[in-house]
């Protein structure tokens, strides 16, 4: 059963009280939160007024975003993950999203790694305190030092801490970390989250940028169903949130319509997937 989920920033013009009462009217399983939009986070409301909006229309708020660079530790960088962990909690956010530093530097084969064990080591301990998951989500570009889940699994397993730490399937990283070919290795036992966008753009995948992820419609040229496909008959069965960072999608004047049609064809594209 396909359990989808609407990321703030597809609707980053909209506030937080228009996010939750879209998702809910969309037949959503939940929403993500985001601090690095321009309105404050949870439109300033308190994050116990944000917990109970989101639960009184029936809703899930699967991950608040984000640690930035958090593989570039610092004493400062504890401090900002544990500020959004007590947030997060508040909330009553299930997750945060840990986003690995995307500027070139601390690519090199043993520092990457190194540097990955540092932070997940750290992290783990305030995630438990906090009751919280943390979703590791590897970034496809090449200037990223966490491009592969794989790596990312290897440290979480070695730390012992699939308890609280999971991956983010994000399909337009997948397909560029994997150089457009979309044949990657997905963990589905170790994916928290799905996140999903479209590029139908003519270019090529080390040319793709945040600003070509739109919806997902029969156009696509990342494979977004073939991914979902592979997924499911692994057994994963976890909410596919929507995330599209496009200014042509944040600048739609309905984008209930243009959810719905982009949940729809999605539908059509797994009906043959047996219901869990």
């Amino acid at each position: 059963m396909l359990h989808l989920a609407l990321n703030h920033m597809t609707v980053a013009r909209l506030g937080f009280r228009q996010l939750v009462n879209l998702a809910a009217d969309l037949g959503c399983v939940g929403v993500e939160a985001r601090n690095d939009l321009p309105q404050p986070l949870f439109d300033g409301m308190p994050a116990a007024e944000a917990a109970a909006l989101v639960r009184d229309r029936g809703l899930r708020l699967l991950a608040l975003a984000e640690v930035k660079r958090f593989n570039d530790w610092s004493a400062d960088k504890a401090t900002e993950a544990l500020a959004l962990m007590q947030v997060a909690r508040d909330a009553g956010a299930e997750a945060v999203a840990l986003i690995p530093r995307n500027d070139g530097l601390g690519l090199g084969n043993g520092e990457r790694q190194a540097n990955l064990r540092v932070a997940l080591r750290e992290l783990a301990p305030m995630l438990r305190d906090h009751g919280l998951k943390g979703y590791v989500e590897p970034l496809g570009f090449a200037a990223c030092a966490l491009r592969h889940k794989g790596e990312a699994v290897e440290v979480i397993e070695a730390l012992r801490a699939t308890d609280v730490l999971a991956l983010v399937h994000d399909t337009f990283h997948h397909h560029l970390a994997d150089d457009g070919q979309g044949a990657g290795p997905i963990f589905p036992t170790m994916t928290g989250i799905v996140h999903i966008s479209g590029v139908i753009d003519a270019v090529a995948a080390p040319d793709m940028t945040d600003a070509h992820r739109g919806l997902v419609d029969r156009n696509d040229r990342l494979g977004n169903a073939a991914q979902l496909r592979a997924l499911f008959a692994a057994g994963w069965d976890g909410p596919v949130s929507v995330e599209a960072f496009s200014p042509a999608v944040h600048a739609v004047t309905d984008p209930g319509t243009a959810l719905a049609g982009c949940f729809e064809f999605l539908r059509s594209e797994l009906a043959a997937i047996p219901a869990t």
